[in-house]
């Protein structure tokens, strides 16, 4: 499907946009090296004729000195637990988060816009990004007030009066994904700086250019070196900073691979924290009896939803073979239904943002195929510049790679299954263990399933697709999948550690406590309710 530039509706349209700045040390520095260009997959028509990729604008390709200053700008902030922000009131970073969320609320349309052309996001799905991204905050700052009404107070064990809060951990790396740029990377940032560390954050390769009308507002909210925001590639600006050892933890939602290579570069691995969200293979299991028409409609929604570039996305499809015809066939009907367009047409599907993304899923399609599965939808793998149409296939067996391989795309792959065991023994050798949708009704084989398959994942969805929300859910996974847990209440215990003040239970000590508290001399030592 082609569109060019006269199509886009006026509102739609963009005009590049092309960004030197960056946040270091509280200042919007000017970028004067070199830049890289950023593109569209969505092709619109050049003043010669031609139909190509869109150039949405440009960005600095910043080396890794200015990493390491942005780096130096953290770790000043930081000042070993004794600058500014970690020091600060609770209320007065709280009134600064306040302040971020207030001022970005004014580039809501901006931000949108870009989401739909860089990374091809739906119109609904990018204002549903926006706003709930807004609401992850307002969130986590009455989270963080519940957190912190707990440890206002003393407790008194064996003698010892405790005064427990939670503190933070020193300078975070944050690398958010390309599918969610906005509301997963803030998943990350915004719990990590308010609970008093610092950050260096480098967005993703695609939905880079959204982050960019935020800058001042960060500027503007924060004390400086508090956020510290730099573009570039991830062997010049994440390697080098790892290589430091100054970062206290790696926070990153992307591929074990990338997380890995990152670890081995820290030369203090025992010191470096981690708070990971990475791949997933979800499969859903649908047994006999299940409702067809409310599984294909889920099934249809977890597999494809945003063309399935989600860890949350169904991967693989177990269909018990005495109902996998029926489901085979009524489930490559409604794929074959679906309307692929552009962003702004709010369609179901719309193109890869990744250029060689296309590619790569017709090579998933042909190796099935040359391995005896067969595209079961009429459209499946048509093919275009930036899309490849969903394919489903079947049967898939582990010889293919669509099997073993998280595809992040549109290819659906199909199994049959006889005895219950055979998706259970799949789940328990995977790498990943994030989630699971199971569809069925019959009690006496939903209950053991379910204690089985809560072993094996970190969330089973009862008839219902895989998703992340509601973010006050705990969002993790079991092995390659997390490395700790990312939810409105986890989030802020992921980016801190439990501290406290003990003090014998003696008038000398008793005095010192009650004089502090009536003083307000210490930020940490304090009986203070928010409200």
């Amino acid at each position: 499907m082609k569109h060019t530039s006269m199509q886009v509706p006026e509102e739609f349209q963009i005009t590049p946009y092309h960004f030197k700045q960056y946040l270091v040390d509280g200042k919007l520095k000017t970028w004067e090296g070199a830049t890289s260009e950023v593109y569209s997959t969505i092709r619109t028509v050049n003043a010669e004729g031609e139909q190509l990729p869109t150039l949405l604008g440009t960005i600095p390709d910043m080396e890794s000195e200015a990493a390491l200053e942005a780096l130096e700008s953290a770790n000043t902030a930081y000042n070993r637990g004794q600058g500014k922000w970690p020091t600060m009131k609770v209320s007065e970073r709280l009134k600064c988060m306040e302040t971020f969320v207030e001022k970005m609320k004014q580039h809501r349309e901006a931000v949108v816009k870009l989401l739909m052309w860089e990374i091809c996001k739906n119109k609904s799905d990018s204002y549903k990004e926006f706003d709930r991204t807004v609401d992850y905050i307002y969130d986590t700052i009455e989270a963080y007030k519940n957190l912190d009404r707990k440890g206002a107070k003393f407790d008194k064990q064996g003698g010892i009066h405790a005064h427990i809060r939670r503190g933070p951990l020193g300078v975070v790396l944050c690398l958010g994904p390309y599918n969610y740029p906005l509301n997963e990377t803030f998943c990350l940032l915004v719990p990590a700086i308010i609970m008093g560390n610092t950050a260096i954050f480098k967005p993703a390769k695609h939905g880079v250019l959204l982050i960019a009308p935020l800058l001042q507002a960060f500027q503007e909210s924060f004390p400086p070196g508090v956020v510290n925001i730099v573009f570039g590639r991830g062997r010049k600006i994440a390697s080098p900073i790892m290589q430091t050892g100054v970062i206290d933890v790696l926070a990153l939602i992307g591929h074990s691979s990338s997380a890995v290579a990152l670890q081995d570069e820290h030369p203090n691995k025992n010191r470096l924290r981690l708070v990971l969200g990475l791949e997933a293979k979800n499969p859903a299991i649908v047994l006999p009896d299940a409702d067809l028409e409310n599984t294909i409609k889920e099934c249809i929604s977890g597999t494809l939803s945003f063309n399935g570039q989600r860890c949350t996305a169904l991967k693989v499809l177990f269909v018990h073979e005495s109902i996998v015809d029926e489901f085979n066939r009524r489930f490559s009907k409604a794929v074959d239904e679906l309307v692929f367009g552009m962003p702004w047409e709010d369609t179901f599907l719309t193109p890869l943002p990744e250029p060689g993304k296309p590619a790569y899923i017709q090579d998933l399609i042909k190796d099935a195929v040359a391995k005896g599965a067969k595209i079961l939808n009429k459209k499946g793998g048509q093919l275009s510049e930036n899309y490849s149409f969903p394919a489903v296939l079947y049967p898939v067996n582990e010889t293919m790679d669509v099997y073993h391989e998280e595809q992040f795309g549109p290819v659906i792959p199909i199994i049959a299954y006889k005895d219950i065991n055979e998706p259970l023994e799949v789940m328990a050798t995977s790498n990943y263990g994030q989630q699971v949708s199971l569809f069925g009704r019959d009690v006496r084989k939903i209950g053991p399933l379910i204690d089985a398959l809560a072993n094996l994942v970190c969330r089973v969805n009862l008839n219902s697709a895989c998703q992340r929300g509601p973010d006050v859910y705990p969002f993790t996974g079991r092995k390659n999948s997390a490395v700790g847990t990312l939810s409105v209440y986890d989030a802020l215990r992921s980016f801190s550690i439990r501290t406290f003040v003990a003090s014998k239970d003696t008038p000398y000590n008793n005095e010192i406590l009650e004089s502090m508290l009536h003083s307000k001399d210490s930020n940490f030592v304090t009986t203070e309710y928010l409200l």
